[in-house]
């Protein structure tokens, strides 16, 4: 899964594409890389980042949509978002699929217009909102607490219709959880491989790469230089069964799991 964010302020600049122009060759480089599905997002979730209006994200999202699929009419197009408005309006205009940080809890419509329209959608998990969800996040049981708040959004999902195998589980690296609390829940994927649903990570370039001695937020890495570490965390998720990748760097990725899987398939002498 490739992002493009067609956004001014999402936290790695690489990955901004705010005119339609730009989307449109970013979409056909990344699928020309391997890119299997496009993710679109209108509405930047890093740390302390706030709302944007309906109109705003809809008049971002909905041509990039567009403009996507004019030139891939082929591809799978994801569009991140929390409002049932926007997610209405993209799959109007070619979107496949949903992918909501909010786990299906800040809009109680989308639900709905994900069963109504048949399409997959990711439910991650988070605490709180971007502005709020890392405030001192705190568990006593890391694990069992994403798991029950993951499966009140399954629940939801499923009471409204949501068929399951068009459900996609994202344990939310780096959305209300300290970097222990991320590597922690990175060690422990094949447990949430283990809860039935298919999943999806995202860590791509995520701050807590930039610091895996240390853990010090503000001695990290900056996003350009934290390609390598991101590279070594996805061979780790596919490795435990991650189903989808979602990354800024297709080719690399792709580069890498092709050579992984050759080395796993190559015959014993």
């Amino acid at each position: 899964m490739g992002i493009i964010n067609v956004t001014h302020d999402s936290f790695f600049s690489a990955s901004r594409a705010p005119d339609p122009a730009l989307v449109r060759n970013v979409a056909e480089r990344m699928v020309e890389e391997g890119a299997a599905i496009l993710d679109v997002g209108g509405e930047s979730s890093r740390p302390g980042s706030d709302y944007v209006s309906l109109q705003e994200e809809l008049d971002r999202v909905v041509p990039a949509v567009r403009e996507i699929r004019s030139v891939r009419p082929d591809v799978d197009i994801s569009v991140d978002t929390r409002k049932s408005g926007v997610a209405a309006a993209a799959l109007d205009a070619g979107a496949t699929m949903i992918n909501d940080i909010s786990g299906l809890r800040d809009d109680p419509d989308l639900a709905r217009v994900v069963a109504e329209r048949g399409v997959p959608v990711c439910l991650m998990h988070m605490r709180g909102t971007p502005r709020t969800m890392q405030d001192k996040p705190r568990y006593d049981d890391l694990l069992g607490e994403i798991r029950s708040e993951l499966f009140f959004s399954v629940d939801r999902a499923l009471d409204a219709g949501i068929r399951a195998e068009r459900i996609i589980l994202d344990p939310g690296i780096g959305f209300g959880k300290t970097f222990d609390h991320n590597w922690h829940v990175l060690r422990e994927l094949a447990t949430v491989v283990s809860w039935g649903y298919s999943v999806l990570v995202g860590l791509s370039r995520k701050s807590f790469l930039g610091a895996p001695e240390h853990g010090d937020a503000a001695r990290s890495l900056p996003p350009e230089e934290r390609l390598h570490a991101t590279l070594s965390a996805q061979i780790w998720c596919t490795l435990q069964g991650v189903s989808i990748l979602r990354v800024h760097d297709v080719r690399p990725m792709v580069e890498a799991i092709r050579v992984f899987e050759r080395l796993i398939n190559v015959p014993r002498a």
